[in-house]
């Protein structure tokens, strides 16, 4: 019983730094720093607020470092329920984070290149538009990366509604968010110019921090014998 309870106090604590890690990189930093059409405003913004810029990216080395033992911790919750789709969750959750820190190298380059040693060797005006350039390429990568953020979700949601240990709406509430991220994704490839609705994804959000919430604090019971793959 007590390797079970530490095991999901173990994760709790993982997935509760990938949430605040993952709102503070991802929700707050850019509400703080204004991207609009226009370069040299974009540009402007993020030398204004460079300190900022810099812990976001910093919060989201954090983030995927946790989120790389997440699944690994997860699987060893979760295995005894079903080992096949354990591992698959595990791939999933895993193959996202090389895309992630891919992706996190072009908002590097934007501080390069607007602040950096080098930047001198170009006119402002190619400064802050090759700045644009590497910010939307990571959100390309950011994008591609969500896919898996969305398709990892729909094996763990199936683990925790047939684990016996774990609330069973938690786990509905896990593979409605992941089919959401997984639909985001899409929308946002096939219809570019139509935002896709943000309370779409209240369904991730009360899915991942309730389970987050209730293995940190409530922990699990008794694991299940080992089923066959």
């Amino acid at each position: 019983m007590t390797t079970e309870k530490n095991l999901g106090r173990l994760a709790g604590a993982l997935y509760l730094v990938v949430v605040l890690t993952g709102v503070f990189s991802l929700m707050y930093v850019p509400s703080q720093i204004t991207i609009t059409d226009d370069p040299a405003a974009s540009a402007n913004s993020i030398v204004a607020h460079s300190a900022l810029f810099r812990a976001g990216i910093a919060a989201f080395l954090i983030k995927q470092v946790a989120f790389l033992l997440l699944p690994l911790v997860l699987y060893k919750l979760l295995r005894p329920v079903q080992q096949s789709i354990a591992a698959l969750m595990v791939a999933l959750a895993v193959v996202s984070v090389p895309i992630a820190l891919v992706s996190l190298a072009n908002r590097l380059d934007v501080l390069d290149m607007l602040n950096g040693p080098h930047s001198q060797a170009f006119t402002l005006e190619q400064q802050q538009s090759q700045a644009m350039l590497s910010l939307h390429a990571y959100g390309n990568g950011l994008l591609v990366t969500t896919l898996f953020w969305g398709l990892w979700l729909l094996p763990f949601g199936y683990l925790v509604l047939r684990s016996g240990f774990l609330p069973k709406i938690l786990g509905v509430f896990l593979i409605l968010g992941g089919l959401c991220y997984v639909a985001q994704v899409f929308w946002e490839i096939l219809l570019p110019v139509v935002a896709f609705p943000d309370t779409v994804l209240l369904s991730a959000a009360i899915g991942e921090i309730g389970i987050c919430l209730w293995l940190l604090i409530v922990g699990v019971g008794k694991r299940p014998t080992l089923n066959s793959p």
